[in-house]
């Protein structure tokens, strides 16, 4: 089992950033595969950016491309994601996800383990 809880979301003007945390414990190890999710009120989860065990490979959503950064210390078993230059519609819950084969782009049904969420509002 993994447990993981996230943190760093909270209120911010368009143009801004935020930097969220995804902690890991229990059965941890750098091989899971680690990624961000995010729903907003009415839509599906979809995917932000996920990264490999060692954080060598890299993938992001194009609506976020260019404007957040994932990165991950094992050391700390800590998974980041830097935002800026944040819109009005990055609005939403934004989810930990942690996977030991891949993390999916389009089937969140298959992730692991998931974290509690936290809430990210971008105000214009």
């Amino acid at each position: 089992q993994v447990q993981l809880v996230e943190s760093g979301g909270g209120l911010v003007q368009a143009g801004g950033s935020l930097r969220l945390s995804c902690v890991a414990s229990g059965r941890t190890s750098s091989i899971y595969k680690m990624g961000w999710f995010r729903q907003a009120p009415g839509k599906e989860r979809e995917f932000v950016a996920k990264i490999s065990g060692s954080g060598d490979s890299l993938y992001y959503a194009d609506s976020v491309k260019g404007r957040f950064t994932i990165s991950r210390e094992n050391a700390k078993n800590t998974v980041y994601l830097q935002m800026h230059s944040l819109k009005p519609e990055d609005t939403a819950v934004y989810y930990c996800a942690a996977d030991f084969y891949s993390i999916p782009v389009t089937d969140t049904t298959s992730v692991d383990y998931w974290g509690q969420g936290t809430q990210v509002t971008v105000s214009s």
